[in-house]
């Protein structure tokens, strides 16, 4: 099993799930004719794709899932609340899936676990194949019991380290969404990741991505600070997803040696 990203970040999310015989695209926040610019430099087209999951109806997480769906036939797998938002108008091959469900897409098993946002139906997604486990953890305000147990024993995780606390409160925007960002619904600050991390099992864990780093209240290096101490952190590979470029391919049975916390870190 190998992940890809095509981007992470408030204006856009997409991520790549490949078992070899299944693709999965997680998400498609970015507009279709720009996700089918990146899966080219990805050495993909949309066709190759068997699925694509949706998280929740933001727009930086749905805006061009239903015309790349309509466009290449693609099946969609999203909870009813999802499903039921004005953004998704217009989508043909809606699978309706459970918070909690597990269900199968080829030969990749997956489950959508329930996580605390401001979303109508949200959840996030734990990948199976052979014995290697992948977790895609963003969009999600607060760190619950729930979280810790489904997201533990990973071999490779996404993991949201939304904003920085202090940016926030001294950045632009508007009171109302510094609270929405902040609160319990909202999004991951850098050390709530670490909270999650230093209450999971990472003892598998050998890729951890660092996503959905907000441009204007955090940046790569207060992120990477938050991981300082961490026990898992000399056995565990740091890769640092861009809005603009997301990640390359990482296998996650191949981990490169000796370039810990240097990926996309500047």
């Amino acid at each position: 099993m190998r992940i890809a990203s095509l981007g992470s970040g408030s204006k856009g999310n997409a991520t790549l799930v490949d078992t070899g015989e299944t693709l999965i695209l997680i998400d498609c926040g970015l507009p279709r004719k720009e996700v089918e610019s990146r899966l080219a430099h990805r050495g993909l087209s949309a066709r190759d794709i068997d699925a694509i999951l949706v998280t929740h109806e933001h727009s930086d997480h749905c805006r061009g899932v239903a015309a790349l769906s309509r466009a290449y036939g693609l099946p969609v797998f999203l909870t009813a609340g999802t499903a039921n938002s004005p953004k998704l108008d217009g989508l043909r091959r809606g699978v309706i899936i459970r918070p909690g469900e597990r269900f199968d897409i080829g030969d990749c098993h997956i489950a959508a676990e329930p996580v605390p946002h401001d979303a109508r139906e949200p959840v996030q997604f734990c990948f199976w194949s052979g014995a290697l486990k992948l977790g895609v953890l963003t969009d999600l305000g607060s760190i619950t019991p729930h979280v810790v147990q489904a997201f533990s024993d990973c071999d490779a995780l996404v993991l949201e380290f939304n904003h920085d606390p202090v940016m926030l409160t001294n950045g632009p925007y508007p009171r109302s969404v510094k609270a929405r960002v902040a609160g319990d619904y909202g999004h991951l600050a850098n050390a709530q990741a670490r909270l999650f991390l230093d209450h999971a099992n990472t003892n598998k864990l050998k890729l951890l991505f660092v996503a959905h780093v907000s441009q204007q209240n955090n940046s790569p290096k207060l992120a990477q600070a938050a991981l300082a101490g961490w026990s898992g952190l000399d056995s565990c590979e740091v890769i640092h997803a861009t809005q603009e470029m997301g990640f390359d391919w990482f296998d996650l049975s191949v981990v490169p040696k000796n370039s810990r916390a240097t990926a996309q870190l500047s």
